[in-house]
């Protein structure tokens, strides 16, 4: 199998990728810098390989395209995993909205832009999934107050799995959504669940078996509300 990772230097994606390689399979490490990719890919093992992209960035996600097709010929599993802005300190009444359109560029429109991008390699596949890595926050069942910027640009993701699943259904393309739940990373802070249990649940939505769920919401293989 041929996986991607996004944002995947540190975390969550770096345990992902771990994970991924344990198995035995060929895993893209990718990173805004080059150089963090690498250092990353290097600790990691041979089946680990570096590839820089910034998903915010159109020119950055079509080389990166054009590179997998070239090294690979096809992409198994994509997991939409970069994300920023757990933006504590703000509440939606007063919200900065460039806080809001940037945290969107990264946890919406990157997953978006990246997922248009890899599809044809993604259909060339014989088992092709996509993960996007959300959070129990875009939970509209128990949705309050707080993390506007974090919580309004991971709804929009879990909205994106559902059109994603519906129409690359026939493709047999499944797409899901995943909670890791409050994992102890930079971003989660301290006093989380260790990261190889928040990882865990991703690389089991990326190597689904063909029957396997589609359009779901889920936390360690559970389903979660929408």
């Amino acid at each position: 199998m041929i996986a991607l990772v996004t944002g995947a230097n540190r975390g969550i994606g770096r345990e992902v990728c771990r994970q991924l390689a344990a198995l035995g399979h060929t895993v893209l490490l990718t990173a805004r810098s080059q150089e963090a990719a690498a250092a990353a890919a290097a600790e990691l093992g041979p089946h680990v390989r570096p590839l820089r992209l910034d998903v915010t960035r159109a020119d950055d996600v079509a080389r990166a395209a054009e590179e997998v097709a070239e090294r690979h010929g096809r992409l198994d599993a994509l997991v939409n995993n970069a994300a920023i802005t757990y933006d504590t300190w703000q509440r939606a009444a007063t919200a900065d909205l460039d806080v809001v359109r940037r945290a969107a560029e990264t946890n919406l429109y990157g997953p978006w832009r990246l997922t248009q991008a890899l599809l044809p390699l993604l259909r060339r596949s014989e088992h092709p999934r996509v993960v996007n890595v959300s959070s129990e926050a875009a939970s509209l069942t128990g949705m309050g107050g707080g993390t506007p910027a974090y919580t309004a640009s991971k709804t929009a993701l879990n909205a994106l799995t559902r059109m994603l699943a519906a129409e690359l259904r026939p493709d047999g393309i499944l797409v899901n959504a995943i909670c890791p739940g409050w994992v102890a990373t930079d971003m989660g802070g301290p006093g989380g669940r260790p990261v190889a249990d928040g990882a865990a649940g991703i690389v089991w939505a990326a190597t689904l078996p063909d029957d396997g769920p589609t359009g779901g919401f889920f936390r360690d293989g559970r389903p979660l509300p929408w």
